[in-house]
């Protein structure tokens, strides 16, 4: 089985997608509780932590998956965390998705 530049590729992209999902769900959730301090809302601080903490869920994910790509192990994990880095960053997530496709015969 020859290693190719695919799955490498595919996990530096999830990772990097993950890593800026992860910073922009932690700014999401910094920012609703400022406004929801600052305007005296009520429900405003539960409805930013509502939207903040699946979108830090899936860019764990998509951290985990972008590692295991890297590591080339487990196919299904790092092509669910491919899909997940889909939705932190789409402009990588697209490619990731393909490569990680396209390298699963490396996997084991």
């Amino acid at each position: 089985m020859e290693k190719t530049w695919k799955p490498t590729t595919a996990g530096i992209l999830s990772i990097v997608a993950g890593a800026f999902g992860l910073l922009g769900a932690i700014i999401v959730g910094v920012v609703g509780e400022t406004i929801a301090g600052l305007e005296q809302i009520p429900g405003m601080s539960t409805l930013f932590a509502a939207i903040a903490i699946p979108l830090i869920i899936i860019a764990i994910i998509a951290i985990v998956g972008g590692v295991y790509a890297l590591k080339r192990r487990i196919w299904g994990l790092a092509l669910a965390g491919t899909i997940c880095s889909l939705f932190c960053m789409w402009l990588l997530g697209i490619p990731a998705i393909i490569f990680v496709i396209l390298g699963k015969s490396e996997f084991s």
